[in-house]
């Protein structure tokens, strides 16, 4: 039998802002679109947030036998800078700036996320579609939405009309708010929007003639709006109506309020069952975003090349440490937090690898079952990550009474024991098995040793050794880093 059929999941759903049992529109298949990124720079660690926590949803789908078919989109025209349809599209500004082309900033940027969720242990979705590769989809949608009277045409662009819309439905379904009251709190148009209102938004926008990325319709020469593609790419490989949608908590109001509002428009019913999304990371007391350039890239964390952190950490670590809170809660990064999910990381590995060296008895004398199911219980309950980690480190507690032969387990339970831990470990939290050896311990301590003896060289203002030893030691791939707090190390 399946696990499914035995477990029932809670999943927070946004829309009603409650937790519901899920049940999926055909049984044993899920439908799961998450917004993906707009390629135009490096990904950083608070965009891997989102996407981890999607991963860890994946997994624990398909580890209980469910078929997903999980589409993540790549938005590679359309973003424009603000929320309001103006300014420039982000890639292609970034083309302009460095004289590229713009499909060689969608390239280099989507090969980086590409290497930076891999190195994550990022399961890849089943489909990655990208906008450009949906413009004809994206302009019959909007031909529908005409027909319907629920959009306009003016001077070659096409605008969403919110307030023709919201006299049937409701606009601000799922972020709670109220259309009259944006309406109060709204400035009257200067003359400059060629909107009729300022809450529209744009379905097809001209372009400019500097606007580099264009394609034909029958309106103008220009460019879909961000918040359609989505709804044309979720509509193709899902259906009108699927299981799961899920994007980081900035998405919600206006991306996903207008996604909602273009299906209904569209298709005459809402597109999704369950809205999903992640919380933010918090970087210096405030959200990590590239626009405010408060972030940290993850290659930064690997290499330890960076002015936050005290050293350099593996990027399984990075997920442990992520997956420690959960994916609703706001996570505080530092070095601190990572160095303490380093420790733990590192405790459930070492006694995860020393399961094999476990002997059986003739009884069991803990209740592994029951383990079992709290470990269960916690991801049913909405993918609470922590509870379940939490749950391994009982399981830790488990192996060291078992190795020192205070307690025993028969050999039926150490097998499922084994089985179990390893799925939830490996296959659910997607960690990857890293050894920490006494070799890197004794190396520490050897590099400690020589920052002591170049601190002594710069007293004595013997500047020849303490350069010396700082560079012998960069081409050894150790690089030094001397701040307030004294001098830390990185191993490249």
């Amino acid at each position: 039998m399946e696990l499914f059929k035995q477990h029932q999941i809670k999943i927070y759903n946004s829309l009603t802002k409650s937790k519901q049992i899920f049940k999926p529109i055909n049984e044993g298949s899920v439908g799961m679109y998450v917004c993906g990124p707009t390629v135009y720079s490096n990904v950083h660690l608070g965009n891997v947030r989102t996407f981890m926590s999607f991963d860890l949803i994946y997994r624990y789908l398909l580890h209980l036998g469910y078929k997903v078919r999980y589409v993540r989109n790549i938005t590679d025209a359309g973003h424009l800078e603000n929320d309001a349809d103006e300014g420039e599209d982000r890639i292609s500004k970034k083309a302009r700036l460095e004289k590229i082309e713009p499909m060689e900033v969608v390239q280099q940027y989507t090969v980086d996320f590409h290497n930076v969720m891999s190195k994550f242990n990022s399961l890849p979705p089943n489909i990655e579609p990208t906008a450009t590769g949906h413009i004809i989809e994206q302009i019959e949608i909007i031909k529908e939405i005409l027909a319907k009277g629920l959009a306009y045409e003016i001077n070659g662009s096409v605008y969403f009309d919110v307030l023709k819309y919201n006299k049937k439905e409701h606009y601000g379904i799922l972020s709670g708010r109220n259309i009259e009251d944006a309406i109060h709190n709204t400035r009257t148009l200067d003359g400059q929007s060629e909107k009729r209102n300022p809450q529209d938004f744009a379905l097809w926008k001209k372009a400019k003639p500097e606007h580099i990325m264009r394609w034909p319709s029958p309106w103008s020469i220009g460019f879909p709006g961000w918040h359609l593609e989505c709804t044309a790419m979720s509509n193709k490989y899902l259906g009108k109506q699927f299981d799961i949608h899920g994007g980081g908590m900035d998405l919600k109001f206006p991306h996903h309020e207008c996604e909602i509002a273009q299906s209904n428009a569209c298709f005459g019913e809402n597109p999704v069952n369950y809205w999903m999304h992640s919380n933010m990371l918090i970087l210096n007391g405030q959200k990590m975003a590239k626009s405010t350039g408060n972030y940290i890239l993850p290659n930064e964390i690997f290499t330890g090349e960076n002015t936050i952190l005290t050293k350099a950490f593996h990027p399984s670590v990075v997920r442990f440490f992520m997956l420690q809170a959960h994916y609703r809660s706001v996570l505080d990064f530092s070095s601190d937090a990572l160095a303490a999910s380093e420790k733990g990381f590192f405790k459930l590995m070492e006694a995860v690898n020393s399961l094999s060296s476990i002997k059986t008895g003739k009884t069991s004398t803990i209740d592994i079952k029951t383990w079992e199911t709290s470990c269960y219980n916690a991801m049913n309950d909405d993918f609470n990550s922590p509870i379940l980690i939490a749950q391994l480190f009982e399981a830790v507690r488990f192996i060291n009474l078992l190795k020192l032969e205070t307690e025993t387990l028969n050999q039926e339970d150490l097998e499922q024991f084994k089985k179990v831990l390893n799925a939830f470990i490996f296959d659910v939290l997607g960690l990857e098995n890293i050894i920490k050896t006494d070799t890197s311990s004794q190396l520490e301590g050897a590099v400690e040793i020589l920052i002591k003896l170049r601190n002594e060289a710069r007293i004595s203002k013997n500047w020849a050794l303490s350069d010396q030893i700082r560079d012998e030691l960069l081409e050894k791939g150790i690089q030094l880093k001397d701040g307030k707090e004294g001098t830390s190390f990185s191993i490249n």
